[in-house]
């Protein structure tokens, strides 16, 4: 069901200004999904929500949920279990900045820009889009902690009565 919804999610990333809110919010049904049963099950429905977003949404924002904000949830529990506080963001960081990286040199081709479309500002845009990226992201992370909270607080309690 969460792969179901959160594929279904992406599917309004087809209006403007939505592409890159729409896989982050696509992303917390994967985090459902790690709450309520556990990391294998949760990738599972990773794997089959990021394979029919693949088929069904726009392309930059099915980019962003497959090589990132999809699988996050998963791997943030994981690095969240991790005992140093520092080894957790260095994790954490490097695999947002792998994915921004990924992304950036997949889409260009795809999307039919290249770095000297854009002049001289053009060869620092990987940079900068890196630095905008990495001051936003804490954000990103601070709030899918918040909605896991709210969550466990507000909704589980209901859904483990309804399976108990």
């Amino acid at each position: 069901m969460m792969a179901a919804l959160a594929s279904a999610i992406m599917l309004v990333s087809f209006f403007p200004y939505l592409t890159y809110a729409v896989p982050a919010i696509a992303g917390i049904f994967i985090m459902v999904a790690v709450i309520e049963t556990n990391i294998k099950w949760a990738f599972a429905t990773y794997v089959v929500s990021a394979i029919i977003t693949f088929l069904m949404a726009e392309p930059e924002a099915k980019m962003l949920y497959v090589l990132f904000f999809g699988y996050y949830p998963i791997l943030k529990s994981v690095f969240e279990r991790i005992k140093s506080r520092i080894l957790e963001y260095i994790l954490k960081f490097a695999v947002f900045n792998a994915a921004v990286l990924l992304t950036y040199l997949l889409l260009a081709p795809v999307m039919g820009f290249s770095v000297e479309d854009f002049g001289e500002f053009g060869k620092y845009s990987a940079i900068l889009l890196l630095v905008g990226a990495n001051v936003v992201f804490p954000i990103y992370d601070m709030a899918i902690s918040q909605m896991a909270q709210f969550y466990m607080m507000r909704v589980h309690p209901s859904v483990k009565r309804i399976f108990k």
